[in-house]
């Protein structure tokens, strides 16, 4: 991931970097990542990286799920589960420095449009909060974006991502 970048460098990695399965994201605009590489390089769908403060505060899933936040060395994981056990939403955090990073928030197709996304990440948020960890990061998917926006994440910058294809 590079937050700090221009032309020469992407053309530089370009050059040298040409191994299958190698990937380069950027903060910046797609286009500007498409323009600096070579056509060895694929485009992926981009992202956006997104910050928020972190607060104290849970919600409770609605019935019949229930939460819990489990910590598998640094790093926690929230999750929702159904009346049967089955995990139904669940999202990670981790420490970087200063700030959690939050990775692999997810709800199952068949347990969409119920809140419990925005469950996971109060309940991973409220974590960090009660830790000492005052800022989030995180980068989100285009459908991603619209959750995160409306729990107060603010978008910084897109990511633009492009890949050699393997064999």
């Amino acid at each position: 991931m590079l937050h700090t970048w221009d032309t020469d460098l992407l053309e530089a990695l370009d050059r040298q970097v040409t191994a299958p399965g190698t990937w380069i994201k950027v903060s910046g605009c797609a286009t500007d990542l498409r323009s600096a590489l070579s056509t060895d390089w694929t485009m992926e769908s981009s992202g956006y990286l997104m910050t928020a403060q972190f607060t104290v505060g849970a919600d409770e899933p609605p019935s019949p799920y229930e939460t819990s936040v489990t910590t598998d060395g640094e790093v926690v994981v929230a999750t929702v589960v159904d009346a049967t056990g089955t995990a139904a939403a669940s999202g990670r955090l981790a420490p970087a420095g200063e700030c959690g990073v939050i990775d692999q928030v997810e709800t199952s197709p068949a347990h969409r449009r119920r809140g419990l996304g925005t469950t996971v990440m109060r309940a991973l948020s409220d974590h960090a909060a009660r830790s000492g960890v005052a800022t989030g990061i995180l980068v989100a998917t285009e459908d991603g974006r619209r959750l995160y926006r409306a729990l107060g994440w603010t978008v910084q910058s897109e990511i633009a991502v492009a890949y050699v294809q393997e064999d």
